[in-house]
């Protein structure tokens, strides 16, 4: 919760001092946002890769856990479809990119701002961050109306890491090595399904 909190206070002061022109013309440069994806990317593959408990949780794991991130996948996708009637400056495509950040709004929110808007990467960036403070929060109400996985479910990518403490206090253990598994799975299909639904749908 503190870490989303401190996040999207920095966003507030990024957007106060874009507003009122605080900061120095090389920072409003829009290629250092293309770096800071480039850094970006390369820090979630070392991360990923370096983690060798991940690898031991993936062979470990019964072949029935890849329908918990499919399952996140079709949902997010669906309820974000199904959002995009409602809202009239949205439509499906868009709704569905930033349903595909998953929760990871960090790296979600710059890859859609460089490929679409950065109005839609706003968007992205405060949908996939009160994911995961709406998670943080409600997880032992999942729990307990919707069964172990919704916790899971509702933390999206973050679901490996930031949510992952509160998601093992109300479901076990045992949970947490499958919210480990489903949240590496979600965060690799970020830029994949992000670019697929921007550029080829």
């Amino acid at each position: 919760m503190k870490g989303s909190l401190i996040i999207l206070a920095f966003f507030i002061v990024g957007l106060a001092g874009g507003i009122y022109h605080f900061f120095p013309e090389w920072l409003l440069n829009e290629n250092l946002t293309t770096y800071a994806l480039f850094i970006l990317m390369f820090l979630v593959g070392v991360s990923i890769g370096s983690d060798k408990s991940a690898f031991y949780v993936l062979r470990k794991l019964n072949i029935k856990v890849l329908l918990v991130p499919l399952v996140v996948v079709i949902g997010s996708l669906v309820g974000t479809s199904v959002a995009s009637i409602l809202l009239s400056d949205i439509n499906v495509k868009e709704a569905m990119a930033v349903g595909a950040g998953f929760g990871y709004y960090s790296l979600s929110s710059i890859f859609i701002g460089q490929m679409h808007s950065q109005e839609l990467g706003v968007i992205a960036l405060l949908s996939n961050i009160f994911r995961e403070i709406i998670t943080l929060l409600a997880v032992p109400l999942l729990v307990k109306y919707f069964g172990k996985l919704a916790g899971i479910a509702s933390g999206g990518a973050t679901a490996m890491d930031t949510t992952l403490p509160v998601i093992v206090k109300f479901t076990g253990k045992e949970y947490g090595i499958i919210a480990i598994f489903s949240g590496i799975v979600l965060t690799i299909l970020v830029p994949i399904l992000v670019t697929v639904i921007l550029e080829l749908l």
